[in-house]
């Protein structure tokens, strides 16, 4: 999905150079030669020789180009490639733990120190302030991780550097998996560390300021202690919502901000908890601070709520109660401002074969599913650094595979169990099913095999398994142990504009629209630049549903975009019924129509909606003439006569003049789960028969149900049958269910759709 573009791992020096000089000028012709063969070889033997070389070279040269491409794909998604061989699958390692011998630091200066606390930055560039401060901070060591952008002449009194020759005079094999031009080469830092005798270590960068200049007043740090232990500490509760994945910056007072590796379809849930649980301490193994100036967000967040150049200074409630995850329910985390316990350690791992900005936060969701493993869970704490905003721009292509595939992974790890015996054991199989799933590829699988063959080396011990309690209901929690906290609403200064006092008014609206539609499957299908649109829609219209499915006339695994064909679009929908086999229902969207999903709140789940009483002409299926009509007609007679009793007889009812032809407007309807069935057994009657869209979905309708048991809901909508697409508003009412046509194909479109549904949902200003 997203290709991480470094350098190969392996150094690529050359082994002999050929300087070929020319001894003396050859003439232009020649004077002739004996052509005996033999005569010939004997006279040019240094050239064949010469030849020969330079023929090996080059073929070598493209057999490995070749290979290291192949080994270069794209990682976060299953990518096809053509290859002359079908490639072997991989094998689940096995690995012997038993016969992995100690790793000794025998090469750098600091071979006999040795500290507890540890902090590892990855530097790029000369010390920055922030840094200069880290190394203040009492108790810690600060350990700083060179790549190859890193200054030659890099140095910080009272750190620690690591070089790339140092790195590589280490001995740790994971090494040879790591790119030269990565943060990610902090892997070699967090070995460095455990092997010089880590108990904690801080995960940060060199833009973050520890608020106080003191990670003990931030951070749970001795987890043995009493008090620690005899801490209560709030827990998300699954309620009944069935969630997995929670937007911690709700909780600590800016609910208008969502962290990077956030699901799109999860930035809209900006309610507070219902209700607590509640968690001893003690087992915060992994511990996420919250950062005031610039918190973790993503692109999309960075993009599109700047004001102009203006820096980003976003404060967070720094009297907000810490706030724990709970079995089944997961957090976004980075790699910048968290900290590590030693029963953690083996969770520091970064991923090396996808992008640098989706790294740290599929380690934290792996991570997360196998803590579960050993009884801990992640906290996350008030702002614990202040990290500045440069006004850089976000590489927004750097983080596509998070938009559109961490929904996927969540629900993969939320689901995934083993019986393996040893944490270890889980670690490898766990990394080995997100390979055969496309998470990562098979750098990865290897790369954590040697991550924990290293970690063996140096020293560390791994912690025990218990038994994992997945998503605790509401049920299970007493009245009496259920806690309440109200979020304070924090002003967000990042909006451009002062938060009015109808803010309850609209996240209450917000949360009856969710519970009404967010059990729906929303299938969209976009006729338009599907790379330009395809994350808006996701991000306007997946906040309301349970998931947004695209469909495009060409797929795009980037984006998960699904192939399909508008006018046989309904042979593409029982594929998708069957995907999602556990929903409500399904609503279908042509991109040229516009929904307002705040007009749906009376209509009625349990039934067929369609536009069937909105004007209509045939003039709208693309022109076609009164023959075209005749065919589509006939076949429609074929397939009725076949229709079982039920079917047939609710057609014939909804259609008493057999001669005609019912034509509505398919371009939005709606199936609820109790009619999947009957549909799919009508795609299937229809089979080869090349039946138009627009007459095949009302056949469909008038035989799963009569016309006058639809929902009525949607022929209030505006629709101009004979109006082409345009992106002119003119025509767009926010008082109606939906608009159409309406074409939107740029940002700029978007950016003017969403000022105008504003009038019927103003939280949408906070999202673009």
């Amino acid at each position: 999905m997203i290709v991480q573009d470094h350098p190969s791992t392996k150094s690529s020096k050359p082994r002999n150079t050929l300087n070929l000089k020319a001894s003396k000028r050859i003439p232009l012709f020649s004077e002739t030669k004996n052509l005996d063969f033999s005569t010939w070889a004997s006279d040019n033997a240094f050239k064949l020789f010469i030849i020969t070389v330079l023929t090996l070279t080059v073929a070598a040269y493209f057999f490995f180009f070749h290979n290291s491409i192949a080994s270069a794909n794209p990682l976060f998604c299953s990518q096809n490639s053509q290859f002359l061989h079908k490639p072997q699958k991989l094998k689940i390692p096995k690995p012997n733990f038993n016969s992995v011998r100690p790793i000794l630091d025998k090469s750098s200066p600091y071979s006999s120190f040795h500290s507890e606390q540890w902090i590892v930055v990855s530097v790029s560039d000369y010390p920055s302030n922030p840094l200069q401060n880290l190394v203040k901070i009492k108790g810690w060591q600060v350990l700083a991780v060179g790549n190859s952008r890193t200054p030659k002449d890099w140095s910080l009194r009272g750190a620690i550097y690591l070089s790339l020759d140092q790195q590589a005079d280490l001995g740790f094999r994971v090494v040879d998996f790591l790119p030269y031009d990565s943060y990610v080469r902090k892997s070699v830092g967090y070995l460095f560390a455990i092997q010089h005798g880590a108990r904690r270590i801080f995960d940060a960068d060199d833009r973050g300021e520890v608020i106080g200049g003191d990670l003990g007043k931030q951070f749970d740090l001795d987890l043995d202690s009493a008090v620690v232990k005899q801490q209560r500490i709030l827990q998300y509760s699954d309620g009944s919502s069935n969630r997995s994945v929670v937007n911690p910056y709700v909780h600590f007072g800016q609910r208008s901000v969502w962290p990077r590796g956030l699901p799109l379809q999860s930035v809209g849930e900006v309610g507070h908890e219902e209700f607590y649980s509640e968690v001893s301490g003690g087992k915060q193994y992994i511990q996420q601070g919250i950062s005031n100036g610039l918190p973790d967000v993503d692109s999309l967040f960075y993009a599109t709520r700047k004001v102009g150049s203006e820096a980003f200074d976003i404060r967070f409630d720094e009297l907000a109660p810490k706030v724990a995850s709970s079995a089944g329910i997961m957090v976004p985390l980075n790699s910048f401002n968290t900290l590590f316990h030693y029963d953690a350690f083996w969770a520091l791992m970064l991923p090396v074969s996808v992008s640098t900005m989706a790294s740290d936060v599929l380690r934290g969701y792996w991570g997360q599913r196998l803590l579960w493993e050993i009884g801990g869970y992640v906290v996350v704490y008030p702002p614990t650094i202040h990290r500045q905003d440069r006004t850089e721009s976000f590489p927004f292509i750097e983080e596509r595979d998070l938009h559109v595939n961490v929904g996927r992974l969540v629900k993969f790890l939320i689901d995934w169990r083993s019986e393996k015996e040893t944490l270890f054991e889980k670690i490898i199989e766990l990394s080995y099913s997100m390979e055969q799933e496309g998470f990562w590829n098979e750098n990865d699988v290897k790369f954590t095999v040697s991550w924990l063959e290293d970690l063996i080396a140096v020293g560390y011990q791994h912690p025990g398994l218990m038994e994992v309690e997945m998503h605790r209901r509401d049920t299970d929690t007493g009245v009496a142990d259920r806690k309440e906290f109200v979020p304070r609403k924090l002003p967000s200064v990042h909006l451009g504009v002062e938060e009015s006092g109808t803010v309850n008014y609209e996240i209450g609206n917000l949360i009856r629209w969710r519970r009404n539609l967010g059990d729906v499957v929303l299938i969209m299908f976009v006729s338009g630049p599907v790379q330009q649109t395809a994350l808006e829609w996701r991000l306007l219209y997946g906040r309301i549903f349970k998931t947004v499915v695209i469909l495009s006339t060409q797929a795009d695994a980037d984006l998960a975009v699904v192939e399909g064909e508008m006018d046989r679009i309904y042979k593409y929908l029982p594929k998708l019924f069957n995907r999602f086999n556990d929903t409500r229902g399904f609503l279908f969207l042509h991109d040229n129509t516009i929904l307002n999903y705040w007009s749906l709140l009376q209509a009625d789940m349990s039934k067929l909606w369609i536009a069937n009483k909105v004007p209509i002409s045939r003039p709208v299926v693309d022109g076609k003439d009164s023959t075209w009509f005749a065919k589509q007609a006939d076949m429609v007679k074929r397939v009725v006569s076949t229709m079982p009793a039920h079917l047939q007889v609710n057609y014939k009812e909804s259609n008493p003049s057999q001669q005609s032809l019912a034509l509505c407007g398919s371009e939005v309807f709606y199936i609820p789960q109790q009619f999947v069935s009957d549909f799919v057994d009508l795609v299937d009657l229809v089979g080869d028969f090349d039946i138009h869209h627009k007459i095949a979905v009302p056949m469909f309708f008038m035989a799963m149900d009569l016309p006058q048991n639809f929902d009525p809901v949607l022929n209030s909508m505006i629709y101009k049958a004979n109006t082409v697409p345009t992106s002119s508003f003119s025509l767009y009412s926010a008082q109606v269910p939906a608009v159409y046509p309406l074409n939107i194909s740029s940002e700029s479109d978007f950016v003017r759709l969403v000022e105008l549904m504003a009038a019927g949902d103003p939280l949408l200003m906070e999202l673009f």
